[in-house]
């Protein structure tokens, strides 16, 4: 089964969080079951890209950019160009952005989807981003290295993630986050 197939499958097998993610997750479905161009970073006015929600070995801290061109505090990633393993995308965009080289995957499985608009700039028409989300740990301790995609980096305690981001996608995964930790507290 390719890449493409196997994350058509994933799509359909994932639960959303809430309603928003669940109108999300059809039009998610619909983009790769119809556009044979949606990895690909020329593909508009919409394309797949991935990212790295990386939490800290301690579960107290996620690894935050601070993105150039967006201006925003964002979780690690970028464009599929055109890998159709979006769990390497985020592998490679995470290790790309922070030279974090201790980068573990804690699920296989899609941690949360987003449809974002991204602006025009330049010679970029404005479009959108059908970002899938995946969970990863790191040791906070490792040195990292700001790309030249990144005003800075910045391990972020849990309880001010609100202060640098504070949109809804990034509040769902916090969310997710923390029933995650909690699970874990009363696993041990």
């Amino acid at each position: 089964m390719s890449d493409k197939y196997k994350l058509i499958t994933e799509l359909k097998n994932y639960k959303p969080f809430d309603d928003e993610e669940k109108l999300m997750l059809e039009k998610f479905i619909f983009l790769v079951e119809t556009n044979k161009d949606c990895f690909q970073s020329y593909c508009y006015p919409e394309h797949i890209t991935a990212c790295a929600w990386i939490i800290d070995k301690n579960y107290s801290h996620l690894l935050f950019t601070h993105h150039k061109k967006l201006d925003k505090w964002l979780q690690l990633g970028g464009h599929a160009d055109g890998e159709e393993n979006l769990l390497n995308v985020a592998t490679r965009e995470a290790k790309e952005e922070s030279g974090l080289t201790s980068i573990e995957v804690i699920t296989r499985d899609i941690f949360s989807i987003d449809i974002h608009p991204i602006p025009a700039r330049n010679d970029v028409q404005s479009h959108y981003h059908y970002d899938v989300r995946y969970f990863f740990k790191a040791d906070k301790n490792e040195k990292l290295v700001v790309s030249s995609e990144s005003k800075d980096l910045k391990w972020l305690p849990i309880s001010q993630i609100e202060l640098y981001n504070n949109d809804r996608a990034v509040l769902r995964m916090l969310k997710k986050t923390k029933d995650f930790i909690k699970y874990i507290d009363n696993a041990i």
